[in-house]
């Protein structure tokens, strides 16, 4: 029996629009044939995203363990002091800030471009649809951080709950990418719409509890800025210099004002318009007129009208293009392969001796931490989404059973991008950040590799059994 429809072949996750500008390309070019079209179908391997970043982790972890003064190299370089000095504001900040706070934010600002998408017509668009993540995504926050507290209520360490809470979508959807394609392709977007839904409760905790003392006068500037960008989408505002001007000032007034800037990255993403300016239908019918228009301008030799026309037709098949996809399209890979293993190298990097792993194993933070992310990740998110189909609330896809909700849980423990980010912003003491990040690291490693061995097992379909068979490994347990 048919066991569902089959994940797409590595090249099928390439954007469409940019897999047919480069195969385009590819059909005149062989540049383009042999070198472009293979690199784009390798970029956008699932896998890709997380081995970048589990090599930037682990080159991070090695460096900062060199012998003196190799190590010293690491933690010098980034904090080395960088400033920004324009007149009405002065900015300055180590390399480590201008990464975390500056390069983060265009991550922040492709999250929020995934959080419209999905809400607006992906899997968080509609209340049934999106319950079974969203259900799923508050218990993989809210147990985690509960066990983080009971570990470490009233102690230095008090203000690190929100740590253990976040879910790092490269490494997660990497793990399960390999897996194999008889992974169900339902879970795959199960994993990928509660990752989503957890990254609008990160970002929400992250605006509302980890924020420096407040300037006011700031957040309201930052506030009004953000308006009057928005004002420009909806009159039609098209010039991007534009909105980086206006969007780049928003940012420092965040920043000023004491909460995180990547905040403003987040709302910047939010307020990118979905919709393309052109329906086909609309496309369509100006396009025909157009190529008429075209026909003439050349049947007369008019190289002018023709050249106009052409320009027409260019801004007419570009405006077909959603502008929040179009940037998705050309941000998501600067993102994956650069900015966030940039912010891994700058915060992975942890020196690691017998002592402070003796430090780590008794420390309440990094036990709230490793537990929170091992533990109360995959077991926040089962009984979250059980209780959410139990009410009737959601509803299970029959391609899934209750033995991958688990595993998926278990991924939702890799909580290392944003995991790392919060731990940078609860903790001022290096000895707390210390202890927070060991935490991360053997919390999110132990959860990747059992997550990984359930997944497995649990899809591993046995000899002479059929799909529906191998399905019921995990049947209901009510």
């Amino acid at each position: 029996m048919s066991e569902g429809p089959r994940r797409p072949p590595p090249s099928h996750r390439i954007p469409p629009r940019s897999r047919g500008e480069v195969e385009h390309e590819a059909e005149r070019s062989y540049v383009f044939r042999r070198v472009v079209l293979p690199a784009q179908r390798f970029i956008h391997t699932e896998v890709l995203g997380g081995v970048v970043l589990l090599l930037a982790a682990v080159v991070a972890l090695v460096w900062a363990n060199l012998p003196s003064p190799l190590d010293e190299a690491y933690f010098n370089l980034f904090a080395t002091g960088l400033s920004i000095d324009a007149g009405i504001f002065h900015i300055e900040e180590d390399l480590h800030g201008w990464i975390n706070e500056g390069l983060m934010t265009f991550f922040f600002f492709v999250v929020g471009l995934e959080i419209k998408r999905e809400v607006t017509r992906g899997e968080l668009a509609g209340f049934q649809k999106a319950m079974l993540p969203v259900a799923a995504a508050l218990g993989g926050m809210i147990v985690p951080a509960l066990i983080y507290i009971a570990l470490n209520a009233g102690g230095e360490g008090a203000s690190g709950w929100g740590i253990p809470m976040a879910t790092d979508i490269a490494f997660a959807l990497g793990v399960l990418a390999l897996v194999g394609r008889r992974i169900p392709s339902q879970l795959r977007v199960f994993l990928l719409a509660l990752a989503i839904a957890d990254d609008i409760g990160a970002i929400t905790v992250i605006a509302v509890f980890y924020t420096s003392d407040l300037s006011v006068e700031a957040l309201l500037i930052a506030g009004g800025l953000l308006a009057f960008i928005y004002g420009m989408s909806r009159a039609g505002v098209r010039d991007i210099s534009v909105y980086l001007l206006f969007g780049a000032l928003a940012w420092v007034a965040m920043f000023e004002s004491g909460v995180s800037p990547t905040i403003a990255g987040v709302a910047l993403g939010l307020m990118t318009p979905a919709d393309p300016y052109y329906s086909p239908s609309k496309f369509e019918e100006s396009m025909e007129d157009l190529f008429a228009k075209y026909r003439e301008a050349h049947a007369r030799n008019d190289e002018p009208a023709a050249q106009h026309i052409l320009g027409q037709i260019e801004a007419l098949t570009q405006g077909t293009e959603s502008p929040l996809e179009r940037l998705l399209r050309l941000l998501l890979p600067i993102t994956s392969f650069i900015i966030v293993p940039l912010f891994a190298l700058a915060n992975a990097g942890v020196v690691i001796t017998g002592d402070s792993v003796s430090n780590a194993v008794s420390s309440d933070i990094s036990q709230g931490v490793a537990f929170g992310l091992l533990l109360g990740k995959p077991v926040g998110i089962f009984l979250a989404t059980w209780l959410a189909v139990r009410l009737g609330i959601a509803s299970l896809p029959r391609s899934m059973n209750w033995w991958h909700v688990l595993g998926v849980g278990l991924l939702g423990g890799v909580g290392f991008t944003v995991s790392l980010f919060v731990n940078d912003l609860a903790f001022d003491e290096l000895i707390l950040v210390r202890d927070g990040k060991m935490g991360i690291l053997a919390g999110s490693i132990v959860a990747a590799i059992i997550g990984y061995v359930m997944l497995v097992l649990v899809t591993r379909k046995p000899a002479g059994s059929s799909g529906e068979d191998a399905q019921a490994i995990g049947a209901d347990p009510g």
